[in-house]
């Protein structure tokens, strides 16, 4: 057991008694006034926030999920650097065996002596999408949905997410289906219109990926899937605020819709996330990164190398929402779509998921489990022994 002084708790609101709260076997035991624990850390220069919960991250450090699903446990040693304290790696349309290689991976278990982040299963982004708004995804791969193709997908195999494009013929068996076992159902990569769209959350799509990215833009006459997610509030949407892939305005224009409680944010990384400007792998495309901003041979946008606190610095930005308010959004918005009952939120019982960061939003540390997992190097953390 340990106790913590911090500057601030966010639980992600502001926590206004004092900024003091106790670990104990992985959870978090009390918040506020109390005893300091036989084991004590000083953390007064930084604030305390639930570790950040990403839902769709590619790759990154130079790994690439899709074509390497060995590297989500590489990978997740290194994503508390970034504040993550959870994710869900993405697999983006690939051959069939591909996706089940990826599945039993993450079905061997954690590997011995593992210290990172928390992986509740994988994000399938594909194949069921639509060819016509395929983005970055191999078409030679992507699938006419059956339900024979998904008879093992389910959370206990490591399924937690699947990304479809509700319009395609079979789409809503699947739907269907897969919200039967449980599994997230978030529709993306899309030309529904607004009859298909809320077609598909009536079968159980509860999320939109990458809102406004890869499907049919708002028209007056035919507002098709965004404005469909939008004006259904239950649906929760994700979306990439690099400043490149969603114009501000319209950030604010999807914030207005009760986006303290809908909106999360992700950062689509790629292999890319932490290295330089070259060339990267997705899948079994060739990605160019320039000036941080990634695409294939044609043009088009292939995930990013956001990191999540750029992404919070410029929702902020954007909508000017507050800081709780932003911090919610990487926090328990993603863990409530997710159903992680215990995480994205510091609160007696939670597990100790959390992140201390600087006045100026930098990682200090992150802990994961109650386990100091990653500390900046810059981090004055000082522990006291009675």
């Amino acid at each position: 057991m340990f106790s913590l002084d911090a500057r601030k708790i966010y639980l992600p609101e502001p926590f206004n008694q004092e900024a003091r709260i106790s670990v104990q076997e992985e959870r978090i035991y009390q918040l506020g006034d109390q005893e300091k624990a036989l084991r004590h850390l000083n953390a007064l220069q930084y604030d305390l926030v639930p570790g950040f919960i990403d839902i769709q991250i590619n790759g990154a450090f130079g790994y690439d999920f899709s074509s390497d699903p060995k590297s989500i446990w590489e990978v997740g040693k290194k994503l508390p650097e970034l504040g993550i304290s959870a994710f869900l790696p993405t697999i983006i349309t690939s051959s069939l065996s591909s996706i089940h290689q990826a599945l039993e991976i993450w079905q061997a278990g954690v590997p011995e002596g593992y210290h990172g982040a928390y992986i509740p299963g994988l994000h399938l982004e594909g194949p069921f999408l639509n060819p016509k708004k395929h983005g970055a995804h191999s078409i030679e791969h992507l699938k006419i949905p059956d339900p024979k193709l998904i008879e093992d997908w389910n959370i206990e195999n490591g399924v937690r997410m699947v990304t479809i494009a509700p319009e395609i013929p079979g789409a809503k068996n699947l739907i269907l289906t897969l919200t039967q076992r449980g599994v997230v159902v978030s529709s993306g990569h899309s030309m529904a219109d607004l009859y298909q769209a809320k077609e598909g959350i009536s079968a159980g799509i509860r999320a939109a990926t990458h809102l406004f990215n890869a499907m049919t833009p708002i028209h007056h006459r035919e507002p098709g899937l965004v404005m469909a997610v939008l004006d259904h509030d239950p649906t929760m949407f994700s979306l990439i605020c690099d400043g490149q892939h969603v114009a501000a305005e319209l950030i604010r224009m999807a914030w207005h819709y009760n986006g303290k409680n809908r909106l999360i944010l992700i950062s689509d990384a790629i292999a890319a996330l932490g290295m330089p400007d070259g060339v990267y792998q997705l899948g079994e495309q060739s990605i160019q990164i320039q000036h941080q901003i990634a695409r294939v041979e044609d043009g088009t946008l292939a995930g990013s190398v956001l990191k999540p606190l750029t992404a919070l610095k410029n929702l902020m930005n954007m909508t000017r929402c507050s800081l709780s308010e932003g911090i919610t959004c990487w926090t328990k918005n993603p863990a409530s779509l997710l159903n992680l009952t215990n995480r994205g939120e510091i609160k007696p019982g939670s597990i100790a998921d959390f992140v201390l960061m600087s006045v100026d939003q930098e990682i200090a540390a992150t802990f994961v489990r109650g386990e100091l997992v990653y500390q900046a190097p810059w981090a004055n953390l000082k522990w006291e022994f009675a």
